[in-house]
């Protein structure tokens, strides 16, 4: 990852627990999306956007138009992960993601588990159609770049 990258980064750690894995002691795979889901969340509160706020004023939601994830390698019951993200770009109506999914190494360091691009899309939560993000939302967001 390049110097200025790193600087653009937001990650919450991830403790797996029993309930996120399979019989095997591995982490089902949809519970990735959980975690990935769960770090835009945290990103969007960390920048002063309450969800709840956007869904009663102005009635918007961000919600997932795409994803193309890549699994690496399992993560493991007890693990400690940490779920990046980085915004690529943001559009009249979408906000495009980098994410990635990493396992904390004992020894130090890190390894990747997972990574993806991610693609959301603002809706009016009434109507459930495309909405343009709001431009006060839009310029704070554009800042974060």
């Amino acid at each position: 990852m390049k110097q200025e990258e790193k600087a653009k980064v937001f990650s919450i750690p991830v403790r797996i627990y029993f309930e996120d894995t399979d019989a095997g002691g591995v982490v089902y795979y949809a519970n990735y999306l959980k975690y990935l889901e769960r770090c835009r969340t945290e990103w969007l509160r960390a920048i002063g956007c309450d969800q709840s706020e956007l869904l009663r004023e102005p009635g918007i939601a961000f919600v997932v138009r795409s994803i193309n994830l890549e699994y690496l390698k399992p993560a493991r019951l007890d693990e400690l992960l940490s779920v990046d993200l980085v915004v690529e770009r943001i559009s009249r109506v979408q906000i495009f993601f980098r994410q990635a999914i990493r396992r904390t190494c004992p020894t130090g360091g890190s390894e990747e588990l997972a990574s993806g691009r991610i693609q959301v899309v603002c809706v009016n939560c009434a109507q459930m159609k495309i909405s343009s993000i709001p431009a006060l939302l839009r310029a704070k967001l554009e800042a974060l770049q």
